[in-house]
């Protein structure tokens, strides 16, 4: 009976040393195997297999991108103002076995040399120019980690700057500027407001004074053309009548061409037209020398008359 459990017991210790000796690594990870305390293999992914008592895995490394967020570090800036200043690194192990041997506590010692790198980097700028320049400090963050920590098996991928928090003496002061800087640029909005209105007001004036000119051009144009044609219209109607006037005399001078009129006629015709001529309206007539004849004709007649009259 005391056999029998001393052997069940033994056959529990050999599965038990046998199982320990088997390790299975997951992905993303990797284990820093030691024999007799010194190092002796980095297992990767996969099934691995170790003697008992002489060899152990002494650490499991995780080789996945990790983020460490550190609270916030006093920082003084060169115009000698006290800030705080929280930082989140982005790192990854790429050699486990510097990690496991280089350095004791290898995320206090990333947050301690964060801290003194952005000492440094803040003590070399003002307040504005770091409020302003945190893609500058963040660059150079990441570069003096990244040279630091390489001999840790440890690359640091980005460095964001999380909270810059000034005094609060600081904090008023900003926004009582930001708050002047909004009331300027409100005051400079509203005058180009009113000085755009103004210059579209005499834009506008000036288009309608423009139109009410060329208006009263066209009209003008319009009312000398229409004068125009009116005066046309009148002297072809004179045109017209002179033309009338003229056929109808010259009709009548062939009327009586054909009608055989003798020398006393055309006289007769004369005589008329010395009378209308001396009707009164003229004060100056000059009577041809051939009317004046004429008039001596009439003369003789008025005698012949006279006598037989007697």
């Amino acid at each position: 009976m005391g056999k029998g459990i001393f052997v069940i017991i033994l056959l529990v210790l050999l599965l038990w040393i046998l199982a320990s000796c088997i390790r299975i690594v997951p992905q993303a990870y990797a284990v820093v195997l030691e024999r007799l305390g010194a190092y002796r293999a980095t297992w990767n992914t996969g099934i691995h297999f170790k003697f008992p008592f002489i060899e152990r895995a002494a650490r499991k490394v995780n080789l996945k991108e990790q983020v460490v967020d550190f609270p916030p570090q006093p920082v003084i800036t060169k115009d000698n103002v006290t800030m705080q200043i929280d930082t989140v690194v982005f790192f990854q192990i790429t050699d486990p076995k510097l990690y496991a041997y280089g350095v004791e506590n290898p995320i206090m010692a990333i947050e301690n040399l964060s801290a003194t790198t952005l000492r440094n980097i803040i003590g070399d700028m003002e307040l504005d120019e770091t409020l302003t320049s945190r893609e500058v400090i963040n660059t150079k963050m990441r570069a003096s980690l990244d040279v630091a920590t390489d001999p840790w098996g440890i690359k640091v991928n980005r460095v964001e700057l999380k909270n810059i928090i000034p005094p609060a003496a600081i904090q008023d002061a900003m926004e009582k500027q930001m708050k002047a800087e909004r009331e300027r640029r409100e005051a400079i909005l509203i005058a180009e407001g009113e000085k755009r209105s103004t210059i579209l007001v005499a834009e506008g004036k000036k288009q309608s004074a423009i139109l009410d000119a060329e208006a009263e051009k066209q009209a003008a144009i319009l009312r000398a053309e229409a004068q125009k044609e009116r005066m046309i219209k009148e002297a072809e109607g004179q045109a017209e009548a002179v033309l009338k006037v003229q056929k109808a005399t010259a009709e009548g001078i062939r009327m009586i061409k054909e009608a055989g009129a003798d020398q006393s006629v055309l006289t007769l015709k004369s005589l008329e037209a010395f009378a209308k001529a001396a009707d009164g309206r003229a004060t100056k007539l000059i009577i041809p020398s051939d009317i004046q004849g004429i008039a001596g004709l009439a003369a003789s007649l008025k005698e012949v008359v006279a006598d037989e009259e007697k």
